[in-house]
């Protein structure tokens, strides 16, 4: 069989997906399901004038960017590896019609779609379509021009703006990692920070309470969507079935992080530690992952300027506390020693993006040379582009399979945000 799996490891896997539909406890154990987006019609509705309210610097040619992510694909499956696609979940999951109908209103409502009166006639022309059809028009937007003129008569239209969606598209549903996050059991939820973004958790919110891979099992879900304050996949990684690391980024919220791990330690035992890891609050350092991952038991990738001056950050260890609504919190100011220090590790290496290199580590972080996605311990797959970073993690004995980005990597996210592993095995 594929990858070396026996009938009886497989007949064990199954029965394990029937138990725990969800189980990640590493960042490394060998993975078995992962969650991808198709990029689609999302993207082509991209235009110039609006590349910032959607998140974008550039816009990705349809054909090429489809066919890369296609071999992202095949390369984890050529791996044993099994790949779901949210837009078929998300059309699974609302096959009976009155799930079908709150997703809408749920969809409009938070699309904020009845500014002028539109949420009615745009309901109406959404459930016109297949389900399938459906799923793809919300992800890929809405045009005003697609609505014929009879059935806007009743819309608000007197000094129109020339803005030219009904419903924006959702051009970053293929960085599948920050809307939900899988720790453990469960999954985080995410409150998005950009309102661009915040629509992409709903689709998990549903998949989780009415797919029937996922409704029944009691999926615990760590951190909610309708919390408060913003977390993002991107920024959570789980290094052990012990500890959990968080950036705090411009687009995650240390109250978040906090309530994270508080809702942990009370809902489960195997969770000791969250460590929470302040990074630079700019574009290049968008989460945490874009500067740090991990890709073996005591190797990692690091760009060299997160480290700080003299390499002090601001690192803070939550812990349970005396009762449910109060963290033990500790400060320690270097990434190395905290890394050994909750993994229990004596010696660890820290691989910098680029080599180091002044020109090459900035150019190789701009195109996510430390966004490795790892698919078993010393397995990563890569961006071809960044071909420093690349053979530095070879020469380091980790093998490397490359995949093409010319125009995924225009989004901004590498295979690590394409990517939201579902299950791996334990290491």
């Amino acid at each position: 069989m594929n990858g070396g799996i026996t009938e009886v490891t497989l007949q064990q896997e199954i029965k394990s997906k029937l138990i725990h539909p969800i189980h990640v406890t590493s960042e490394i154990g060998i993975l078995r399901t992962v969650l991808l987006k198709r990029p689609g019609k999302e993207v082509e509705n991209l235009t110039p004038e609006f590349l910032q309210r959607l998140l974008f610097d550039d816009i990705p040619y349809l054909p090429i960017i489809q066919r890369e992510h296609d071999y992202f694909a095949e390369t984890l499956k050529n791996r044993g590896i099994e790949v779901l696609y949210l837009e078929k979940l998300v059309v699974e999951t609302l096959s009976k019609q009155e799930i079908k109908n709150q997703f809408v209103d749920d969809i409009l409502s938070e699309s904020k779609a009845n500014i002028n009166g539109a949420a009615i006639v745009l309901k109406d022309y959404l459930l016109s379509f297949s389900t399938a059809e459906m799923v793809d028009k919300i992800m890929s937007g809405v045009i005003k021009r697609e609505i014929e003129a009879s059935k806007k008569r009743h819309l608000y239209e007197l000094m129109e703006d020339h803005y030219p969606f009904y419903l924006d598209p959702m051009p970053n549903l293929y960085f599948t990692r920050d809307p939900a996050a899988s720790i453990g059991n469960g999954l985080s939820i995410n409150k998005m920070r950009e309102p661009a973004r915040r629509r992409e958790s709903l689709f998990m919110q549903y998949i989780i309470k009415f797919h029937p891979r996922f409704a029944g099992h009691d999926v615990p879900v760590w951190l909610d969507r309708d919390f408060e304050f913003s977390i993002e996949g991107g920024d959570e990684l789980v290094l052990s079935d012990e500890v959990v690391v968080i950036g705090v980024s411009a687009r995650t919220s240390p109250k978040a992080i906090e309530r994270l791990a508080l809702n942990l330690f009370k809902k489960q035992d195997s969770f000791k530690k969250v460590v929470a890891v302040e990074i630079s609050k700019c574009r290049a350092f968008m989460h945490l992952d874009t500067v740090f991952t991990m890709v073996d038991y005591d190797k990692f990738t690091i760009h060299p300027e997160i480290l700080g001056p003299k390499g002090n950050m601001n690192i803070y260890i939550l812990e349970k506390g005396v009762d449910d609504e109060h963290a033990n919190i500790t400060h320690r100011t270097n990434l190395q020693e905290t890394l050994k220090e909750v993994l229990g590790l004596s010696e660890l290496v820290l691989i910098p993006c680029g080599g180091g290199d002044e020109i090459a580590a900035s150019r190789e972080q701009w195109n996510d040379g430390s966004n490795t996605l790892a698919i078993a311990p010393g397995v990563v797959v890569t961006y071809d582009r960044n071909y420093i970073s690349n053979e530095l993690l070879r020469q380091h004995g980790i093998e490397v399979l490359e995949i093409a980005s010319s125009e995924l990597s225009r989004g901004r996210g590498g295979p690590r945000c394409m990517s939201m592993p579902i299950i791996r095995e334990d290491i």
